[in-house]
């Protein structure tokens, strides 16, 4: 692969994934109820509206959970992954793709909130104004997660829940996310 075509890709890669956490931070918001007057929820709702009140007028919430931002980092995935094939001039078989793309976000989704469990931790143990819109977004966005585990996995003044999500999320994205990735590429690939 060319260095322009390494460029290329890594551009295209930043700006679906980009794309994504803007709509998994919508879905994870409307999903654990974050404050909406906090402004980067705002940011968030003001930015994905525009594209997905359209399509939730035929695919309404299913709970709480926003099917249509769903649809759409699903789509964005498979979008990235169309063009980063055509760079590579390979034409994929379409099945592979549905599944190479659901994996994709499944794994992106696990990242995703890999990162944002280690980052509200590091940032809950400096001495950070507990109102900033940053870590009561985070907090929001992270106690489903931590609330089975919340004080029960304590020694003297540390909690260990994040870390056992965290090690939790690491083996689905293990154990889970990595077997359809490699389902998906042979499918897409035909092999």
């Amino acid at each position: 692969m060319s260095y322009l075509l390494n460029a290329l890709s890594m551009l295209i890669e930043l700006v679906f994934e980009a794309a994504v956490t803007l709509l998994l931070l919508r879905v994870a918001a409307e999903a654990c109820r974050a404050d909406f007057h906090n402004p980067l929820s705002q940011f968030i709702y003001r930015y994905t509206n525009p594209v997905l009140a359209p399509i939730r007028r035929v695919l309404p919430n299913w709970r709480r959970i926003n099917l249509a931002a769903l649809l759409l980092a699903w789509l964005a995935m498979l979008l990235k992954r169309v063009l980063l094939f055509a760079l590579l001039g390979v034409m994929p078989n379409p099945l592979g793709l549905i599944v190479l793309a659901l994996a994709e976000l499944l794994d992106f989704a696990l990242l995703f909130y890999l990162v944002l469990i280690f980052g509200w931790s590091l940032l809950s143990m400096f001495s950070v104004d507990q109102r900033h819109p940053l870590l009561k977004l985070a907090g929001a966005l992270v106690a489903p997660l931590l609330r089975p585990l919340r004080g029960r996995l304590v020694a003297g003044q540390i909690d260990f829940a994040p870390m056992v999500v965290m090690i939790v999320l690491l083996l689905a994205r293990l154990l889970i996310a990595a077997p359809l990735l490699d389902l998906g590429v042979r499918l897409a690939l035909g092999a």
